[in-house]
């Protein structure tokens, strides 16, 4: 922003500003989450602006792995795939403990074969199923890929589509205002500009797709105080302003302190492996050799483990037959590119790079070993039989845990209307992805691989349709 202090987020109260533009929907973010809700309100005929801060949109959509969780879509059936809506909402809410909104849960998963279809039929992004690894809690192969497994190529083929959808995205600009009646009905967007000058945009309904606030320290410190200092491994421009504005609102907000952690970040790089090195068979030891965790219980709790480490350093051992599953995943591949994955034949070696003593990782190795085979039991409770033992040479890098993004939120119903302290729906505020609470529950353990692409798609596409609904009746 050119160096200038930016506006705190806030609501003005019945006034009526000047506006420069008026629009049906009004959309916050041009991230997966905008785009769809852009996409799917233009295609019921209703005029769209998108706002988004960034000269050129990416936010965490760009920096996730672009894997998008569906049930029952019309690509898993051609690949042989099966699967289920039940199956979908079972594990949400299995990995949530049934902490998190069950009847959302289910309406998300059922809606997620659709979801897919027009992702794919309709708007031509490039998926297919991944069928290779499956991610911790997944009963069955519920993901669906662009071909790098890059969420950046996920991002373009969608901003290429509201493109070719004639769809406006005024980009360098941050909403910072927002005007309401005394309803609490949204009237228009005050929109800050690189130098200081804003905009006014007049809306009928208004659907934030800003995502949380993963970049904003001071609440984590007060949200999430125990990964407030970690390395933050998503988009700086998740400040918050959703929650914030739901505050004033006088909105519901719920399981403030739930995110999802990454527990494989490559350290000093910061770039993370792909997690197929941990499901294939591959584990983590801190630094002086020893396990200290079921590593496969889920990449985000899996954050917290590491940094509780000496150091909040662990190293991640894998074999090849690990490493070329996990290299479907681009990240992975840009670590091997850079030199980020280190190669022993050896244990002997590779204890020399951890820097523990050779017998301490020699026991673990035979032991993670003997527990593939089925002659020992492992215990932290993992079952190492599903895979074969892993064999030299070595594959192992060191990592550290991050933040990736938040998952508490502004309380919505199934169509991402923006729910009010009585419960009921606010006039005409609808919110999704990072700006809604997710269906991880309270804390860093119920958040399920792709849930936060699954929510912002699916809430998107349905909070879109809902928005230009309103509009249409009014």
């Amino acid at each position: 922003m050119s160096g200038l202090v930016q506006r705190e987020p806030e609501v003005i109260w019945n006034e009526t500003p000047n506006c420069d533009v008026d629009v049906g929907v009004l959309v916050v973010g041009a991230g997966a989450c905008g785009c769809c809700a852009a996409l799917s309100a233009n295609e019921l005929g209703v005029d769209v602006l998108v706002v988004e801060r960034d000269a050129s949109p990416a936010g965490n959509t760009s920096l996730s792995g672009g894997q998008i969780p569906g049930a029952l879509t019309r690509l898993q059936e051609e690949a042989g795939i099966t699967d289920s809506a039940e199956l979908l909402a079972g594990d949400l809410i299995a990995k949530a403990r049934g902490q998190n909104d069950t009847d959302l849960a289910h309406h998300i998963a059922a809606q997620s074969a659709s979801t897919i279809d027009w992702l794919n039929g309709t708007l031509g992004v490039p998926l297919s199923p991944v069928d290779q690894f499956r991610y911790p809690g997944h009963s069955a192969f519920h993901m669906h890929a662009t071909p790098s497994m890059d969420g950046s190529e996920l991002l373009a083929a969608l901003l290429d589509a509201v493109s070719r959808a004639r769809i406006d995205v005024l980009a360098s600009a941050r909403a910072s205002i927002l005007y309401a009646d005394s309803e609490r009905r949204i009237t228009a967007v005050g929109i800050e500009r690189p130098d200081g000058n804003i905009e006014t945009v007049g809306c009928k309904a208004l659907v934030l797709a800003c995502n949380g606030f993963g970049g904003n320290r001071q609440m984590l410190q007060e949200f999430i105080p125990r990964m407030a200092d970690a390395h933050y491994h998503g988009h700086a421009g998740n400040q918050g302003e959703a929650m914030r504005w739901g505050a004033q609102l006088g909105c519901r907000i719920a399981d403030a302190g739930s995110y999802q952690g990454h527990g494989a970040v490559i350290t000093p790089q910061m770039i993370h492996l792909g997690w197929a090195a941990i499901t294939e068979g591959g584990f983590q030891v801190n630094a002086d050799g020893k396990r200290f965790s079921h590593e496969n219980e889920g990449y985000s709790e899996q954050a917290a483990k590491v940094l509780a480490q000496p150091g909040q350093v662990a190293w991640t051992i894998f074999d090849d037959r690990c490493h070329q599953v996990a290299m479907l995943v681009h990240s992975h591949r840009d670590a091997e590119v850079i030199g980020a994955i280190k190669t022993a034949s050896t244990v002997a070696e590779m204890a020399s790079e951890v820097g523990c003593a050779r017998d301490e990782l020699e026991r673990t190795v035979l032991a993670v070993e003997q527990m593939a085979k089925g002659e020992a039991i492992d215990p932290f409770g993992r079952n190492f039989s599903g895979h074969p033992a892993l064999s030299p040479p070595w594959r192992f890098a060191k990592v550290t845990g991050a933040l990736f993004h938040t998952q508490g939120g502004l309380e919505v119903d199934i169509e991402g209307r923006v729910l009010l302290a009585d419960g009921l729906p606010a006039p005409n505020l609808f919110a999704g992805g990072g700006a809604a609470r997710g269906l991880s529950g309270p804390s860093d353990w119920g958040y399920l691989s792709g849930s936060g692409l699954l929510m912002a798609t699916n809430l998107g596409r349905l909070a879109g349709s809902a928005a230009a609904r309103l509009v249409r009746d009014l």
